[in-house]
């Protein structure tokens, strides 16, 4: 770890608590089909699956289903018309970016999140000038676990992958970094999907705060 030169994030349920906002659009969503709101710590460990996720705990549906392509779009809609109403970074966030920096490590963000949602929330957050590579959803032709998005901020970065240090809340997260060829650090403050150990996905390291990944520098 004393090796990396980079920080990677995940942005939902990593770098910032975007769950309640997203959850928000869900029930605006919910309601507009005459259902009653879900409770936020229901849909929270959905939130890092972004709309797939979403919308199988508000409705049950998954991509094959029917109608699933209309909720789809009208929930981003909803979503993106109140991006950062409730969403902030976690704490302890904003400390470590500031001593990232002061040691002239890069940070950057790696999301599944699409770049028409990604970009304005850094910017409403006052984050994105700050970031050495943002890399949304689609930005590359694949998505995490594919490496690719990863591959992508490596050389936005000018490093080789096993120099930097991907930090995600998603199994998917672990999977696309080991692709990539990086180190991965579970934020375990994070969302960790329905039912999600970071202890069991083979993590170079399980993190409590943000804070503690300095230690992995040191």
């Amino acid at each position: 770890m004393a090796k990396a030169r980079a920080v990677l994030f995940d942005l939902d349920g990593t770098f910032a608590d975007t769950a309640p906002d997203l959850g928000r659009a869900l029930n605006r969503l919910r309601a507009e089909q005459r259902l009653e709101p879900l409770p936020i710590a229901i849909m929270r460990a959905h939130a890092s699956s972004g709309a797939r996720g979403l919308l199988k705990a508000g409705f049950g549906l998954t991509p094959e289903s029917e109608g699933y392509n209309a909720l789809r779009d009208r929930f981003l809609d909803l979503y993106a018309e109140n991006l950062c109403v409730e969403t902030r970074l976690f704490e302890g966030i904003p400390e470590l970016l500031s001593m990232i920096e002061a040691r002239d490590l890069p940070w950057g963000i790696v999301t599944n999140k699409a770049k028409r949602f990604t970009e304005p929330l850094l910017r409403a957050l006052a984050i994105g000038h700050r970031a050495a590579c943002i890399v949304s959803g689609d930005s590359t032709p694949h998505i995490k676990p594919h490496p690719a998005p990863l591959l992508r901020a490596a050389m936005l970065l000018g490093l080789a992958p096993g120099d930097c240090l991907y930090v995600g809340d998603d199994l998917r997260d672990v999977q696309a970094a080991r692709a990539a060829g990086m180190r991965f650090a579970a934020a375990g403050w994070g969302y960790h999907g329905e039912g999600g150990d970071p202890g069991a996905w083979g993590a170079d390291a399980v993190l409590s705060r943000p804070h503690d990944i300095l230690d992995l520098f040191s």
